[in-house]
């Protein structure tokens, strides 16, 4: 790539892998971050001003999201688009709502599609845009599932399936498109889902991982599901 800036936009920027995947691809000589969360606070103050992090505050569950992220981008090419943002829903069953299911399948699975169709013409082009979707091991065909975790897991599944939906979409306009089922990491929401365990996989390594994959991912892999766990089988 030489010298040229490359741009990647990273939703869910705000904490957790997200936030970590923004502080690596900066690490990264030539390379700009559009960083997209609700609340940009913490990622601001440990980016420390750099230049390289831009800001975006926007709410992705708001109808208008999309709309905004790409009047923000403008004209610029975009070389990578990270669908980081996902929100944890965990409850018993005979306890779910209909608007509680519609808003994780909203920013795990609509939004998502929403942005790339809003985003595409910034992402076409030679070398091709990565569109880079994180999804989970709860959302691979035939991993372990648990408890009070289908309505996640489900919207998961549904973005692995966008994922491969959208490299046939775009194929012929220069951007190739994949999806990482990451296992457990040592974040909030993980806490969250399972408390009192303890993931061995970092925040920073899985954000370093993400970094390198959204550069790079699309010369080896497209339409692809690719499973990012330490776990076995």
């Amino acid at each position: 790539m030489g010298n040229m800036e490359r741009t990647v936009l990273v939703t869910g920027a705000g904490r957790g892998v997200g936030a970590a995947t923004v502080l690596a691809l900066v690490k990264i000589p030539n390379v700009h971050v559009i960083a997209v969360s609700r609340s940009l606070d913490d990622l601001g103050r440990a980016a420390a001003g750099d230049p390289r992090v831009e800001l975006c505050p926007v709410d992705l569950l708001q109808p208008d999201a999309a709309t905004r992220i790409a009047a923000q981008v403008g004209k610029r090419r975009l070389h990578a688009l990270v669908h980081n943002a996902g929100m944890l829903h965990k409850a018993d069953m005979g306890t779910h709502q209909r608007a509680d299911l519609e808003r994780v399948f909203l920013l795990n699975a609509i939004v998502p599609l929403e942005l790339s169709q809003a985003l595409a013409p910034q992402l076409a082009g030679d070398p091709p845009g990565h569109i880079v979707h994180i999804g989970s091991m709860g959302g691979f065909q035939d991993a372990s599932k648990f408890p009070g975790l289908v309505a996640y897991s489900s919207s998961k599944a549904a973005l692995a399936c966008m994922a491969q939906c959208l490299a046939e979409e775009f194929k012929d306009r220069g951007i190739r498109s994949n999806c990482l089922a990451i296992g457990s990491v040592d974040t909030e929401m993980l806490r969250a889902a399972f408390p009192g365990y303890k993931a061995v996989t970092t925040a920073e390594a899985m954000g370093t991982f993400v970094a390198e994959f959204s550069l790079n991912g699309h010369n080896l892999f497209n339409g692809k599901v690719l499973p990012v766990a330490t776990s076995t089988p």
